[in-house]
């Protein structure tokens, strides 16, 4: 058997060094998170007991993210299950409110604008952000906790600023953002499809 290129050797070993890695990140979310995650369950299966929604937001792949799980829940996670639909808001997906948000009062500003807007006392916001120092987020959390929202916060690295804000810090133990995202949309298929079996399976 010939032997493969140095190029390609190489690109072998990266692409089996990042599966060990995400692999060995979610075993530590397994092994640090567990009881964080729970609580989650908990925190949004009251709110949506009590008709109340579930706001969403971050920046970048967070964003994505945000959107994502939004969608999950209005829609749905399993196919085995029939259920109505869930009230979840992504704030990153109103272009004209960002882009005025980001004009008009500052882009730091636009999350916490919505919370303000459509989150209600007894509403949950989920902050998604890697590194937990994402001003845009920060900021909402804050206005939600003045508002009376309940406030969770997948987060990464050490929870950055995002940590001391949030009723509930659910951290991905890495210090990779690639590692960190991919913690996070695990984590959140991982509570969304419990509160849809806890609620209707």
């Amino acid at each position: 058997m010939a032997h493969l290129p140095l190029t390609l050797v190489y690109r072998q070993k990266f692409i089996l060094d990042s599966l060990r890695e995400s692999a060995e990140t979610k075993q530590r979310i397994a092994e640090q998170c567990v009881p964080e995650i729970m609580k989650a369950v908990d925190i949004i299966i009251e709110a949506f007991n009590k008709k109340k929604k579930i706001l969403l937001c971050g920046n970048g792949g967070s964003a994505a993210d945000a959107q994502h799980l939004a969608t999950e829940f209005v829609i749905r996670l399993s196919p085995k299950i029939q259920r109505p639909g869930l009230p979840a808001i992504a704030l990153t997906t109103d272009t004209s409110a960002l882009t005025a948000g980001a004009n008009d009062i500052g882009y730091d500003n636009v999350f916490a604008r919505s919370v303000e807007a459509l989150g209600a006392t007894g509403d949950v916001l989920i902050g998604i952000s890697t590194s937990g120092n994402s001003a845009s987020v920060n900021n909402a959390f804050q206005r939600a906790r003045e508002n009376g929202l309940v406030t969770i916060g997948l987060l990464g690295k050490d929870g950055g600023k995002s940590r001391d804000l949030v009723d509930l810090a659910i951290v991905v133990p890495s210090e990779d953002t690639q590692r960190i995202q991919e913690g996070h949309i695990t984590i959140g298929h991982i509570i969304f499809q419990e509160v849809e079996q806890e609620m209707f399976g």
